[in-house]
């Protein structure tokens, strides 16, 4: 890959459709939503309420049973990547996503595994998937 092409796609991606979810409020009540398991992490999403927010939301956490703050840290930057890969395609506006690391396997999972597993977990979510 050329150097000019690597800084065009670096570019565009500064301005994907993702808004980070930061507020407890929205944290918990994600959780309240649909599940889905991963093997590399977990995959909370809800509709919002019309009027709540615009666009695609994602929120990651990992606790402490992931590791210590540099496992939990690779472990949120790797989800991060992905949903800034998967969500713009497959998710769908007007929902929030909450991305939760798991202990031993996200930090260490395949990178496409992680991938794949999100694009799986996205259309188990919605429905799309028998």
């Amino acid at each position: 890959m050329t150097t000019a092409k690597a800084a065009t796609e670096q570019s565009e991606a500064a301005f994907l459709p993702l808004s980070v979810l930061n507020k407890r409020a929205d944290f918990l009540r994600a959780a309240r939503a649909r599940r889905v398991p991963c093997e590399g992490f977990l995959l909370q999403g809800r509709q919002r309420a019309p009027g709540e927010a615009e666009g695609i939301r994602v929120g990651f956490t990992c606790s402490k049973k992931v590791g210590n703050a540099v496992a939990r840290n690779r472990a949120k930057r790797r989800l991060r990547e992905i949903a800034r890969l998967v969500l713009p395609d497959m998710g769908v506006d007007g929902w929030d996503y909450v991305l939760i690391g798991r202990a031993e396997k996200t930090a260490w999972r395949e990178f496409t595994d992680l991938q794949s597993d999100l694009r799986r977990a996205l259309a188990k979510i919605h429905g799309t998937q028998p």
